[in-house]
């Protein structure tokens, strides 16, 4: 049996990773995986303040959780112990805790788990940030998106306006700007590409445009 395909989307947060992937899992007919979401789902389980909690105390709430995934593209839908991971999860709160607790070992190495055993299942489009260096290093095609900081919370505004919300514009570039600090500089699979990915700075650029030269990676015109 072949290995099922595997699509590694890797970048800071707010650079358009979810969009893209979504419409790639749409597009080839695989599965979604928002492993960033599978962080912060854990982070809301565990609650504020559980990154100072002994590694034993993390591990042993981590122990019995089990996450799934089912559906292609669009309709992918990830569950945490058989409940469907909601919106609460996007939140700027839940997100810094998330981040924080990445810097855990223990951790990462249960998503680790969890990310593979889902990949060995179905082919995907995994979207994180160390998707290509750590989770699925022999991936076929890898990708690692890239935006200046205020781009990317220009795009997160935007986005909380659209779901209803008054954001506050200073407040998520700062945000944003800490999340990349603690992201590229963790002792543990910090953000960098893999040296096989294919970088490709977002800032200027749209949707469409970037959606378009990663297909043309993925699946390349045949010659005439």
């Amino acid at each position: 049996m072949p290995e099922p395909m595997i699509v590694t989307l890797d970048g800071p947060a707010g650079v358009g990773k979810t969009t893209l992937a979504k419409r790639l899992a749409q597009a080839l007919g695989v599965a979604y995986l928002d492993t960033g979401a599978m962080f912060r789902a854990v982070a809301l389980a565990l609650g504020p303040g559980s990154w100072e909690w002994p590694d034993e105390a993390i591990a042993s709430r981590l122990e019995p959780m089990g996450f799934s995934l089912e559906g292609i593209g669009e309709d992918s839908r990830l569950r945490l112990d058989g409940e469907i991971v909601g919106q609460r999860i996007r939140a700027e709160d839940v997100g810094l805790w998330a981040s924080n607790l990445a810097t855990k070992d223990c951790v990462r190495r249960f998503l680790k788990k969890a990310q593979r055993e889902i990949g060995r299942a179905t082919g995907l489009v995994a979207e994180g940030r160390d998707m290509g260096t750590v989770v699925f290093p022999g991936a076929a095609h890898k990708f690692f998106l890239e935006a200046e900081a205020r781009v990317r919370a220009e795009r997160r505004v935007r986005q909380l306006e659209q779901m209803g919300q008054r954001p506050d514009m200073a407040a998520i570039e700062r945000s944003i700007r800490t999340r990349d600090d603690q992201d590229r500089n963790r002792t543990i699979a910090p953000l960098t590409p893999a040296p096989d990915a294919l970088i490709i700075d977002t800032s200027l650029l749209d949707e469409d445009q970037v959606f378009a030269r990663i297909m043309a990676e993925i699946s390349p015109p045949a010659s005439p």
